[in-house]
């Protein structure tokens, strides 16, 4: 990386622009410029947008912009290749642990339990008002009966 900057910081410095001249006319902060000329990888958070900045930037010089890109491609390759085979293996282990332990979702593997039972509660509720509603009208239908019996004999008597 401290060579792609380097090369990039020499290309600017020999066609005598500044950094903030590069800042404003390709949008890119200058601190970030700086830090793409030092080869400071870690300033940046987003690799993509890095990539971006310095495809940009040595198009913007008139240098070869594809080969910039490709020794950037071959830097990130051979940073990320370093990391151990034994933590590699520890990582993907992790992932498939949690991958294991997540439930999946999916209309097929959703547990509709708990929408049975409240469909279940909601039938018995309604049952139950049905049920009192027509005991209800029995009894009033009786007291009914009863008083018209009670009249009618009344008037018998």
């Amino acid at each position: 990386m401290e060579v792609i900057g380097e090369r990039l910081k020499t290309s600017r410095e020999e066609k005598s622009l500044s950094l903030e001249e590069v800042s404003e006319d390709l949008k890119i902060s200058v601190n970030d410029l700086i830090n793409i000329e030092a080869g400071n990888r870690g300033a940046f958070s987003d690799i993509f947008l890095l990539k971006k900045n310095i495809y940009d930037y040595a198009k913007y010089l008139g240098l070869d912009y594809d080969k910039f890109i490709e020794d950037f491609n071959e830097y990130v390759f051979e940073s990320t290749s370093r990391i151990p085979v034994d933590v590699i293996e520890r990582i993907s282990k992790q992932k498939e642990k949690e991958e294991a332990n997540r439930e999946a979702i999916s209309p097929y593997t959703i547990d509709n339990s708990s929408k049975k039972n409240k469909k279940i509660v909601l039938f018995a509720i309604i049952a139950l008002l049905v049920i009192i509603s027509i005991i209800s009208i029995v009894i009033i239908y009786k007291n009914n009966n009863e008083e018209v019996n009670s009249m009618a004999l009344a008037k018998m008597l």
